[in-house]
Parts: structure tokens; sequence; C-alpha cells
């Protein structure tokens, strides 16, 4: 019987004391029940939301993980073994597993599905076509509803899903400022992925740069929330729209942040914000994936990868997504 290596979340994590709280443990691999797949992991997707899958809250977009069982998150890799029909041995496939070598999943529950095992670079379903493009997609198109010539803000724009954000507000025309925490990540957004303005929130004032923007700000695509949140909020123009993908900023606590303390400008200024989910827009796949294949095919997609190498490294591949260290996505291959 094959020996499965995985990460097991035993108790919640303090801060980003991650050592403390999971732990590399190595089991049989049980006979699949009827139903069920078993996928060997080719790479590892490290994202930041899973870090409140982690904690004791249960007012989070789905409830805590249970302790004492594997660590879940997304999984590229290849069937092995199925009682599926729909997802036949050999078969590349994506879905939400564990952070394992070899993944037991119910495909329904697990979002599994086939992707494209003949992809120039296999990665990039977890970066242009993966959900970190999606959730970009669904927030600017379906959410923040950008126009051509507007202005649009995207917090954390040199992570996996910031910097496709930028990619695809450029690509429907708006004007992207990108926010981005030291020098090199700003010299990325401006010198590879040629958006307008990159602020550099750690040595600058974000909200004095906004508050040059003529007109102010259309689109706000809210990767972090916090004091950003309260930077932009000013600077909107009437009628913007705030698009709240994730809250990097509240992650690691066990207890929400206070509200925005510029929250007066949702009136002020007629502002709309609104929250969301890339699994509600699951069912869009083959709405989306065909723009952003288009946009791969023609170089104006990509992603860059912060590659980890073995099961043994994800603590560390983690935790410096976490603290910010990476430009583009943070992956961990755990076979060839």
């Amino acid at each position: 019987m094959t020996r499965n290596r995985l990460w097991r979340l035993d108790r919640h994590p303090e801060g980003q004391d991650f050592a403390a709280a999971l732990s590399l443990h190595e089991a049989e691999l049980a006979p699949l029940a009827p139903g069920e797949v078993r996928v060997r992991a080719r790479w590892l997707s490290m994202d930041a939301g899973t870090r409140m899958w982690m904690g004791p809250r249960t007012d989070g977009y789905q409830p805590p993980l249970p302790l004492g069982q594997p660590m879940a998150g997304l999984v590229l890799g290849t069937v092995e073994e199925s009682r599926d029909p729909r997802f036949p041995a050999g078969a590349l496939v994506r879905g939400f597993g564990q952070w394992a070598e070899w993944s037991t999943v119910q495909p329904d529950l697990a979002a599994l599905e086939p992707v494209d095992g003949d992809l120039a670079d296999l990665r990039q379903h977890f970066g242009a076509l993966g959900l970190n493009a999606w959730t970009a997609l669904a927030g600017l198109q379906e959410v923040a509803r950008i126009q051509p010539g507007e202005w649009l803000v995207v917090s954390a724009a040199a992570g996996a899903t910031g910097s496709l954000a930028c990619q695809i507000g450029r690509n429907l025309g708006a004007r992207v400022i990108g926010i981005a925490g030291g020098p090199d990540k700003c010299r990325y957004l401006l010198d590879e992925l040629g958006i307008e303005q990159a602020i550099d929130y750690r040595g600058e004032d974000v909200a004095a740069r906004l508050a040059a923007i003529p007109g102010g700000v259309h689109a706000y695509f809210d990767n972090v929330g916090g004091p950003l949140l309260d930077a932009v909020l000013p600077n909107m123009a009437h009628y913007g729209r705030v698009a709240v993908c994730g809250m990097v900023a509240a992650y690691d606590r066990d207890e929400p942040l206070p509200g925005p303390a510029r929250f007066d400008q949702v009136l002020m200024r007629r502002l709309r914000i609104e929250g969301f989910f890339v699994p509600d827009f699951l069912h869009r796949g083959d709405e989306f994936l065909p723009r952003l294949q288009g946009w791969l095919g023609a170089g104006r997609l990509a992603l860059r990868f912060d590659e980890w190498s073995g099961i043994e490294r994800v603590l560390d591949a983690y935790a410096h997504m976490l603290r910010g260290g990476n430009i583009g996505k943070v992956i961990v291959r755990v076979t060839d």
C-alpha cells in the first residue's frame, strides 16, 4: 500500500506561527470509497484565504477546518485511481484537496475539474487560467463593472490575484494603479505588467498619491482591507465601486477588525461596496476560460511563479507568501 505524506492541522495558529499548529505526517492510503478519486499532486497552491480556514472563527465564508485533519488547499495533479467515471486514471485535474502528496476527494465537493494536459506551462492552470484569474475577471467584470478609461486601483497588486487583476483591468481598458510593498514590486508592476502607476505603501503616502488622480478612483479591487481601504475611500469618484476580494489584514486575527474609519465616504460619495467569492462563479467557467485563454495566447496575461520544491517546504512557502515576500503566485512542486 502506498504511503502518503500530509500536513495535519493540529491546533489553531497564533499569528504566523504555523510550525506550532501544523505537522507533517505519514500514513497509508485507505481504499477508495464509491465515487472517490485519488489525485497525486504535482503542485500545491499557497493561498492567503486558507489562513482564515485554520482559525476558530465561525463567521467566515466557510466553517473552520476541524483540528486533527489534513490541511485543505488547491491541488493540481494526476488522477491515479478513480471510482468516478468522469475522472479516469491519467487525467490532469485541479480542485480542492489536501496539503499532501496524495489527495482523496469526492469530486463534486472538491470542485474537481479536468484541465488541459497539453498546455506549454501546466502551472498556468494555477495562474492565468486558474482560480486567481477567475477571481480577478469576475471581480472586475461582474462586481466592479470596470469600463474603458476608468481609473482602477488594485491592492496587493504584485501578488497572485492582484497581478492578474492589474493585467485584466488593463486588458479591459482601465487606467490601472497598483499598490504594493517595496520598490522591486513597484518596478515589476510598471515594467513587466505595464500599468500606469505603482504606489509603494511602505514608503509612500497612499492617500496623497490617490488624491492626485483627476476625478477620483472609479473602481477599487481590494485584496487587503484595513488601513489601505481607509486610504482609498476618500479618494473614490462619486458612484465608485469597491470589489472586496480579500481581507489579508484580518486573516491572522481570531477576532474581527474594526470597520473602516472612513466609512462615511460610502455615503458622501455614493459608493457601492460588494464582497464576492469565486466559488459563486465556478459555473461560469465556459464563459471565463476562453477569454483568459485568448489573453494568455496573445501574451496579454501571464503570472510569475515563486516555486518551492518538496512537500516538506509547504510551511516555509506559505509563511513566505503571507509575509508578502513573493511576486506572483507561490506554489509548491510535489512531484515531477
